[in-house]
């Protein structure tokens, strides 16, 4: 098989998103829209690695009629593990009069310790021919806060980590090749200061990479630490599923950010070349019309006048 670039979804959505005029409670809506679409952060990221031509291959855990449609709608190369349980939806009402979104986001499947420890057998196969792994996304019910660090552990490859909470401050300790929280999780997972983060990053055994929304992102590896920001704020100007109105499409710019990360690893780009990527592929995410897009135009732009600066 040839070398891949591995991304694990444990808790995959259906995303389904519904866009009605106004939103009232206890009232029926008459939907103008509806969009469906495969989701979960590691699936996110391996669309826009396949969109930038990578050899990707997505996997995790799919189970239920939900997981059937998730696999249906899912159009990168992927090697999932059945599940007895059913997976998650995720469901937006979109408020045209009011441009609120109304978020129900079911917990997802219970996984079982067989089915866990057959799919561990078969992340450590596929991850035997990965040149970069991106573990990324909630865990489902069922699952220990340490799954992540376990897969971190057996992985022969190098690991990218995505995630929150426990789940994040567990794996940290495993020691994978980076971490790429937002300012917020990252600060909440090592008691820090949102003000310090850069600081304190210098003080883990792992390199960082944290988003900053609009302001870009930080760097901070042992060779040292840098930031990046757009030169311009970028606005969002298309429809789609994931994003039905055309605003900023900040989850797609997270996940996107994710995956310049791991193509750049796999390319083993240097560290200011590395951030300058993620930047504009993130900033170009967020004018795309679907979660996993992104504007090239937009893209190749930015590539050329992100600005990085040493810390």
């Amino acid at each position: 098989m040839v070398s891949v670039i591995l991304t694990v979804t444990l808790n995959p959505a259906l995303d389904v998103t519904y866009r009605v005029e106004e939103l009232q409670h206890g009232h029926v809506h008459r939907v103008d829209r509806v969009s469906i679409r495969a989701g979960g952060k590691g699936i996110n990221v391996a669309r826009v690695l396949a969109a930038l031509g990578e050899r990707v291959l997505a996997t995790g855990l799919v189970g239920g009629p939900t997981g059937d449609a998730v696999l249906a709608e899912l159009s990168v190369p992927h090697d999932f593990a059945r599940i007895s349980g059913e997976n998650r939806r995720t469901v937006t009402v979109w408020s045209t009069m009011d441009c609120r979104a109304t978020l129900f986001a079911e917990r997802g499947p219970t996984v079982g310790a067989a089915e866990w420890s057959t799919f561990v057998g078969g992340f450590e196969r596929l991850a035997s021919v990965a040149e970069i792994v991106v573990l990324a996304g909630s865990l489902p019910p069922g699952l220990p806060d340490s799954a992540y660090a376990e897969l971190i552990v057996r992985s022969p490859a190098p690991v990218i980590l995505d995630t929150a909470a426990e789940p994040l401050r567990r794996g940290l300790a495993a020691h994978p090749a980076m971490i790429t929280p937002n300012a917020d999780e990252l600060a909440a997972a090592i008691g820090s200061d949102a003000a310090d983060l850069a600081e304190a990053c210098r003080e883990l055994a792992v390199p960082v990479a944290f988003t900053l929304g609009p302001a870009g992102a930080v760097l901070s590896t042992p060779a040292g630490s840098w930031s990046a920001r757009p030169p311009s704020t970028i606005r969002g100007k298309a429809t789609g599923p994931g994003n039905p109105t055309g605003t900023n499409n900040t989850i797609s710019a997270d996940d996107a950010f994710t995956a310049a990360l791991a193509r750049g690893m796999a390319r083993r780009t240097d560290p200011q070349t590395l951030l300058a990527d993620a930047v504009a592929l993130s900033t170009a995410s967020v004018v795309a019309p679907a979660t996993g897009d992104f504007d090239p135009v937009t893209y190749e732009r930015l590539r050329r006048t992100v600005v990085v600066r040493r810390l």
